[in-house]
């Protein structure tokens, strides 16, 4: 028994054959092709209906045509044109081949079939017909609507005559130009037709028409609005380039104004964003919102040149009462839309007259007020408003709205939240970074910080730390990354140089000591065991203006550059070091004569590294800064500042800078006397001390200075190793008495009991000076002890 085709029709002759040959479906219109009934071929070899011995391969393909002689029932031969589909198993068959071919249709054809003129009369989309000399002979019902009048009315007609636009003239070009050519054409433009209000987006294809003798006769013209795909493009287009201009700085004034920029005029004629007020010590928007609100005008944008249009200037604060628009969509965190001739915005504007008068002489007939909302948090409102574009602001318009407003807010939250992390991490950097440098013997110094403009305050930091025996200790660093903890880092290193520069170290045991903080602090910071990413350079050098020279070493910073009085400015060739926070790896000190005059100039990698310039280009505009260098190391820095970083000094990094011109101590202002290794000869000691500092001037200091001499000697004489050595060093405000001998014994204050003869000579010494403490050296140790020359007031 046949199965019943499903789609059995008398003009289609279909036949299922299965994967062996067999045919398992036969149709009316087989059985009208062949005569073959279904009961008689079901169920049998398929092959067995054609008329030739051979049987065809079976196609290698999923479809397969061509023309095959088949048997009729009444055993003549019969031609047939085929086409075969294979189709794949599905569950309720398996494989099989779909053979069909057309039948002629016996039916006779109506004098007035409908179908005849359906195609153009009857068809969904807008179409006209043209002769020769572009008059209008037909169009159907939709082109009747796009027109706004029948076709027996302006039947005749010309596009032009029948638009009456400019857009119809310039279509009725296009329709010439088909005529001439023979050519189809499409046309995009956008115009307002008959009876509608607003300009719609249409697409107009125009085809030749031609006649028997393939002469072109006439055009034909399809219109298709695609106003709707038009909005929808323009829309996505305004949210792309959202997203590309909005939040190009972390600046919220800035980013308030790219919102404004971006709506017009692709969404509104007048764009105003205003702003909550920044709350005190930077804390968050209020979680609620109450009337009356008031806002910071941030940001405006108009059409119209000059902005005639606006009402409240830049910068000027504003307060929106509970019936404005503004308070509606920030108290309820909606977006709200008002017209102007429904009456809905007429409680607000009789509550300011100045803004009623603005609505009236511009001719304000839609507003729109978005809340800008990020994290939760309300932190203004977006008021967009319409007065030259004739339509109002449709829910489309509200959704693209918000989503442009939504990117925006996400910036300005950005942007707030790193503004006042860029302030807590600066008032940070700047409590940590001396306000002043001190003034020295040794040199005289100058300094410059900048933070960076967009990556914000980093861990850059520079001291200057005078050191015992008026030596002066310089250092610049520049910790890895950026804000509050960079800074919070910066502190911990420049604290703990101090700490390691008050007991006198040398260059390469101090960063070594830096070295193994800066490992410790990377294992605090990375919690669970684990490893954090704290790292360093830093650049550590100790002048003596004494023996004018200086002993520098760096942990992988940029070396010093060296000006020498009447040279060239030329780059220190020091050993470049390992970075700090590796741990383990040798730092190198490098000692060298200094004259007086000789500047010095210390910085961060921030200051000659930059992604505008290329391999030493930096530091060559360094050199020719420093070059120009006329005594005055603060107009140097500025210098220096202005050739080597953009204009107006946004540097990329944060830089540090430290320019030093180092001073000598005349040999008139040092006294050395070999101490011999006799108690008894302290004396003729102590009397030679008193006759030099007559011979200074320092008769005032006599006393003191030659109890602590005696103390100190006598305590090298019993304690300490020849050779013995006492120097005397002064300059205007200070008196350093220094014995130093080559035991490294360290000396320290230790409590006397009170029947003991002695051991309260260093606690003496403590009392009579202002600070004293002792340093280690190649050969031995130094004990020294600093005495005010001026009384404190």
């Amino acid at each position: 028994m046949s199965r019943v085709y499903p789609f059995d029709d008398a003009v289609t002759a279909r036949a299922v054959i299965d994967d062996d040959g067999t045919l398992v479906e036969w149709s009316e219109g087989a059985r009208r092709l062949l005569g073959h009934p279904a009961e008689a071929v079901v169920g049998r070899p398929a092959a067995g209906l054609l008329a030739d011995d051979g049987v065809p391969d079976t196609p290698a393909g999923p479809r397969w045509d061509g023309t095959v002689s088949l048997r009729h029932r009444d055993g003549r031969t019969v031609p047939v044109w085929v086409l075969a589909h294979r189709r794949p198993a599905r569950e309720d068959r398996p494989a099989d081949w779909l053979v069909v071919t057309p039948l002629k249709d016996d039916a006779p054809a109506l004098a007035d079939d409908p179908l005849a003129s359906a195609t153009l009369m009857q068809s969904p989309c807008a179409m006209a017909l043209y002769d020769e000399r572009l008059r209008l002979r037909r169009q159907n019902d939709a082109m009747d609507d796009v027109v706004g009048l029948p076709e027996h009315r302006v039947r005749g007609l010309r596009p032009s005559e029948i638009g009456g636009k400019p857009q119809s003239e310039e279509l009725e070009r296009h329709l010439s130009e088909v005529l001439a050519t023979g050519r189809p054409q499409e046309v995009r433009t956008s115009m307002r037709t008959g009876g509608e209000q607003h300009a719609h987006a249409w697409l107009a294809q125009m085809a030749p028409v031609t006649g028997p003798d393939g002469r072109v006769c006439g055009v034909s013209m399809a219109a298709h609005d695609l106003t709707e795909n038009h909005l929808a493009r323009e829309r996505l287009q305004l949210v792309n380039e959202a997203s590309m201009r909005i939040g190009s700085t972390l600046d919220v004034t800035r980013t308030a104004q790219e919102l404004a920029d971006v709506c017009v005029p692709g969404l509104a004629d007048f764009v105003s964003v205003d702003l909550l007020e920044e709350q005190e010590h930077g804390g968050e928007p209020p979680a609620r919102i109450t009337t009356p609100v008031t806002l910071l005008r941030a940001a405006h944008r108009s059409v119209l040149p000059g902005a005639p249009d606006v009402v409240i200037e830049l910068g000027s604060m504003a307060s929106y009462p509970a019936c404005s628009p503004q308070a509606d969509s920030l108290t309820t965190g909606r977006t709200i839309i008002g017209r102007a001739a429904s009456g809905e915005l007429r409680p607000w504007l009789e509550a300011n007259p100045r803004r009623a008068r603005w609505v009236r002489e511009f001719g304000v007939h839609s507003l729109m007020s978005v809340p800008i909302r990020a994290r939760g948090l309300t932190l203004g409102v977006a008021v967009l408003t319409r007065h030259r574009r004739p339509d109002p602001f449709t829910a489309d318009d509200m959704l693209l709205a918000e989503e442009i407003t939504a990117r925006a807010a996400v910036c300005i939250d950005n942007a707030r939240r790193y503004s006042r992390e860029r302030e807590t991490a600066l008032a940070l950097q700047r409590s940590l970074l001396p306000r002043t440098l001190p003034r020295t013997a040794a040199l005289e110094a100058c300094s410059r910080y900048l933070p960076a403009a967009r990556t914000g305050v980093g861990g850059d930091w520079f001291d200057v730390i005078p050191l015992s025996g008026m030596r002066v200790a310089m250092v610049v660093g520049d910790v890895v990354g950026h804000g509050v903890q960079a800074s919070a880092t910066m502190g911990r290193l420049r604290t703990a140089v101090r700490t390691l520069a008050d007991i006198d170290l040398a260059p390469d045991e101090l960063l070594t000591h830096l070295d193994d903080l800066v490992v410790r602090l990377s294992e605090e910071s990375g919690g669970d065991g684990g490893t954090g990413e704290v790292g360093a350079t830093c650049l550590y050098a100790v002048y003596d203006p004494v023996s004018r020279r200086c002993t520098l070493a760096r942990a992988g910073h940029p070396p010093p550059v060296l000006l020498r009085p009447g040279g060239r400015p030329r780059l220190l060739d020091l050993p470049a070091g390992p970075p700090l926070g590796l741990g383990g790896l040798p730092f190198e000190s490098v000692e060298m004569d200094l004259p007086e005059g000789t500047v010095l100039a210390l910085y961060t990698d921030g200051l000659v590294h930059s992604r505008d310039r290329e391999g030493e280009a930096g530091r060559e505009l360094l050199y020719g800064a420093l070059q120009g260098y006329t005594g005055s190391l603060d107009v140097t820095c500025d210098s220096i500042l202005r050739a080597l970083l953009p204009a107006g000094g946004a540097a990329a990094d944060d830089v540090a800078l430290l320019l030093a011109r180092t001073l000598g101590l005349p040999a008139t202002q040092v006294s050395t006397w070999d101490i011999p290794a006799d108690p008894a000869l302290v004396a003729p000691i102590r009397k030679q001390v008193v006759e030099q500092l007559d011979t200074w001037g320092l008769a005032e200091a006599a006393f003191t200075t030659e109890l602590v001499v005696s103390e100190l000697v006598t305590n090298a004489i019993r304690y300490g190793s020849r050779p013995i050595r006492l120097r005397l060093i002064h300059d205007a405000t200070t008196l350093i008495c220094e014995v130093s001998d080559t035991s490294h014994t360290a000396p320290h204050l230790r409590r006397a009991k009170t029947f003991d003869e002695g051991g309260r000579g260093l606690l003496l010494v403590a009392q009579l000076t202002q600070r004293w403490g002792s340093r280690h050296t190649p050969e031995g140790k130094t004990i020294w002890a600093e005495l005010p020359l001026y009384e404190e007031e």
